[in-house]
């Protein structure tokens, strides 16, 4: 029984990670089964399209060996702040979407992050705990890949979360992999959103003809399969690299491109299904 009592240390911890979270009204979790799915490249696009839409939005990149949203917003440079609570800044990218990464906390970014599990949970833990979001319609998590026990630990810090968006790409290697994602949230009672198909066709910057190079509809197959909704496909485009690469998510650099539409419609029906 002395194993469950809870000392003041750990209700002092509950407190201020309820205090952290208590002034979000939506939680969004993004999650995939494997890496290199395009992930952060969605979380920060979805993101992105929620702040141009209104919503105040933040966007947590809890990836501790790859955070890449920083590089994805070009804010890898910019120096964290805290307030008189000692609670860390969340750095702002215009129009209004506040970052919170990893990255910023690391030595430097090109030093591997060698932590045994033990030491990355208490990172984690404090990392969340030690945010001043104020006032959020919707905080978006990019998670690291897989479903071990760092995702396992993060979503259980996170109490309050509306749900997870499973990213997966069309072939059908990816797919099994979204398909541990759909159960990883069954076993952590958190809803599934859907799923989205990313890199579904490259479509071509000189004439506009779809190429399905990693096949096509696998990921809304999969969907209907598990009676989860679809969210939409996301295009291969020259354009994401680039913007990407530049700083600037798609959906703000080339807002009438096919991937900046494709995420406008997914953001839509994350929108209708949380509220």
């Amino acid at each position: 029984m002395a194993g469950n009592v809870l000392t003041g240390e750990s209700i002092e911890k509950e407190t201020k990670l309820h205090d952290t979270l208590a002034k979000i009204k939506h939680v969004i979790i993004v999650i995939s089964g494997k890496g290199g799915v395009g992930k952060s490249t969605v979380s920060s696009n979805l993101a992105m399209t929620l702040a141009m839409k209104g919503y105040q939005t933040g966007l947590m990149d809890i990836d501790i060996t790859g955070p890449n949203i920083p590089k994805m917003f070009g804010i890898e440079d910019e120096q964290l702040m805290a307030n008189e609570e000692r609670l860390l800044i969340p750095i702002t990218v215009p129009p209004a979407l506040k970052v919170m990464s990893m990255a910023f906390l690391l030595p430097s970014k090109d030093v591997p992050v060698m932590w045994r599990g033990p030491v990355k949970m208490s990172a984690v833990q404090q990392f969340i705990e030690d945010v001043k979001w104020g006032d959020l319609d919707y905080l978006v998590i990019d998670m690291p890949p897989g479903t071990g026990d760092e995702a396992l630990s993060i979503v259980q810090l996170i109490p309050k979360a509306d749900g997870m968006v499973v990213v997966t790409t069309p072939q059908d290697v990816a797919l099994l992999d979204s398909r541990k994602s759909v159960g990883f949230a069954a076993e952590t009672k958190i809803p599934i959103i859907g799923i989205i198909e990313n890199m579904s066709g490259f479509v071509c910057p000189h004439c506009g003809e779809v190429t399905d190079i990693f096949k096509r509809g696998g990921g809304e197959a999969t969907a209907k399969e598990m009676n989860i909704q679809f969210l939409g496909r996301v295009p291969i485009e020259p354009a994401v690299v680039d913007s990407g690469d530049s700083g600037m998510p798609v959906v703000l650099k080339y807002p009438d491109s096919a991937s900046a539409k494709a995420f406008d419609g997914i953001i839509d029906k994350i929108i209708k299904t949380v509220e």
